[in-house]
């Protein structure tokens, strides 16, 4: 591979909420082998499954400058799912890391909140509590440092949302697009069949998770569907299955891989 055929800089690839960047179980399947085939050299965020914004953030610190450390490059690409890319902008706005960030690539992050968690937590909040309260020893188990299922789930709210915006907004010389995805329906993902629903109620079209006004955020590149019947689900934008989303070719996504090595063949046109 020639070096015109590598991305300037390398990929910091940042998990969303509920998964970490375990050795044997990679978060993102098939998509760091992709990247890599295409000239990405490819680091992890390595951030706790379900910490606050604001820690999680800390912990992505240390990966970045271990990616710098060990590429020799001057900054990185990074590439976030969902919750990550929350953490990424805090972590270029907030902790300064704008000088050492390149681009940042937002996939289905919550960038303005969920009207569907502002109903959710409108439900009985000793309830809430209680349910965040377990899930933060279960992923202590599991190897989060400082879990915080509460205030993880607090800062999806809208009101939440806009206050974070005006406090991390754009940092100049970074440059910043977004993208959404969406099921065709229920059926598209048996796993998001539920979430499917309760979002479809409250906000329409979704991912099982997060509606395309939710994550519209600078240089929106638009709402991606799969080729096939089964549409792109949350879970679909990781690779989770390490499959095809649909043997047709036509109309829409068909491996999610390719989509990542779009990605990559866009920031390299960008001189990134």
């Amino acid at each position: 591979m020639s070096s015109s055929d590598k991305l300037k800089y390398p990929v910091l690839l940042v998990h969303g909420m509920g998964f970490k960047d375990y050795k044997l179980v990679n978060y993102w399947g098939r998509i760091p082998e992709a990247l890599e085939k295409n000239g990405a050299e490819v680091y992890y965020g390595k951030q706790d499954s379900n910490g606050s914004i604001e820690s999680n953030a800390e912990q992505l610190k240390i990966s970045l400058d271990v990616a710098l450390e060990k590429s020799g490059a001057e900054k990185v690409n990074i590439i976030a799912h969902s919750k990550g890319g929350l953490e990424a902008r805090y972590l270029i706005s907030t902790l300064g890391y704008a000088d050492k960030t390149a681009s940042l690539t937002t996939l289905s992050t919550p960038h303005n909140g969920s009207v569907t968690v502002d109903k959710l937590m409108k439900l009985p909040q000793g309830a809430v509590r209680f349910g965040c309260g377990a899930a933060d020893l279960w992923f202590r188990i599991l190897g989060d440092s400082s879990p915080h299922t509460y205030e993880a789930v607090k800062s999806f709210r809208t009101a939440d949302a806009e206050r974070f915006n005006r406090e991390n907004p754009d940092a100049e010389g970074v440059y910043y697009q977004s993208y959404a995805f969406a099921m065709k329906k229920m059926s598209s993902d048996m796993l998001m069949a539920f979430p499917w629903i309760v979002v479809n109620h409250f906000e329409g079209e979704n991912d099982g998770l997060l509606a395309p006004d939710s994550v519209k955020w600078t240089n929106f590149k638009g709402v991606y569907y799969g080729s096939g019947k089964r549409g792109i689900s949350h879970c679909d934008e990781v690779d989770m299955r390490r499959s095809r989303l649909s043997a047709d070719k036509n109309g829409g996504v068909s491996d999610i891989t390719e989509f990542y090595v779009d990605i990559i063949n866009g920031l390299k046109e960008l001189g990134f």
